[in-house]
């Protein structure tokens, strides 16, 4: 009973630090992941494997560590659900990234928007101009939603997949 109870608090400590690095990590889909972030993830993957089931090599250990992430995906999706500070902690919020044709430099910063990704998010919006733009947020999922023409025009962009991958399909 103790080997399971030590897999299930390392697989929940492991967990816990993979969700607040991710959430650290900033605001991208999936779909926009760099082969750099791919390769990150897949490694840290790799070497957590060994710290979720300790010395265990046993199928029961891997099913219980299995078993583990599911039910502290659970716990999360329904804090995120029901407490909204606990969401806004875990998910971010959105960042205004332009405001009346002025592109806020300490946002950018702050979110890593690159000067370059937001005038193609623009662009992508039918808005030629980052001065004609009313209002650009970067949404929690990553999105940037562009509003122009006195608020009256508002799109989202759908982030593409990266350019290595969307140069093949």
């Amino acid at each position: 009973m103790s080997e399971i109870l030590d897999v299930v608090f390392r697989t929940s400590v492991v967990y816990l630090l993979i969700v607040f690095g991710i959430r650290l990590f900033g605001k991208r889909e999936i779909s926009q992941l760099s082969i750099i972030d791919l390769v990150f993830i897949l490694l840290i993957s790799n070497s957590v494997q060994n710290a979720m089931v300790g010395p265990s090599t046993s199928l029961l250990s891997g099913l219980i560590a299995a078993a583990s992430l599911f039910i502290l995906n659970i716990i999360f999706r329904t804090l995120t659900s029901r407490y909204t500070r606990f969401e806004k902690f875990i998910e971010g919020q959105p960042v205004m990234l332009i405001y009346k044709g002025k592109i806020l430099e300490d946002r950018l910063a702050k979110t890593g928007v690159t000067r370059h990704e937001l005038e193609e998010a623009v662009r992508e919006h039918g808005v030629e101009k980052v001065s004609e733009v009313d209002l650009a947020i970067l949404e929690i999922d990553g999105n940037i939603s562009v509003m122009s023409e006195k608020f009256k025009h508002r799109t989202i962009r759908k982030r593409k997949a990266h350019k290595a991958v969307s140069e093949y399909i």
